[in-house]
């Protein structure tokens, strides 16, 4: 009885580890297609397909949050192109 209360103390489930499973050919193909419209290093895309290999999942967080990532960049530099535009034309008046 003993036995049985301590190993339900020690057998956490947050502990437990997560099953992952490798990408299928159709996974694959929705991943390259993530990236479609988006100039992206030759890098980015093999390190997507190769954890793709052992995590299918994974792969998508990474895809994801790259262009995730990248997108915020551009939003950044957009604003910032726009606040150089109105300073100059200020500067000129």
């Amino acid at each position: 009885m003993y036995k049985a209360l301590i190993e339900d103390i020690f057998s956490d489930s947050e502990e437990e580890e997560e099953i992952t499973f490798p990408a299928t050919d159709q996974d694959l193909l929705i991943l390259t297609e993530k990236f479609l419209g988006f100039e992206i290093p030759s890098k980015v895309f093999l390190q997507a397909i190769s954890i793709a290999d052992y995590d299918c999942a994974a792969a998508f967080r990474y895809v994801d949050n790259y262009l995730a990532t990248r997108k915020n960049k551009n939003k950044r530099r957009q604003k910032n192109l726009l606040l150089l535009n109105s300073a100059v034309g200020f500067e000129n008046n």
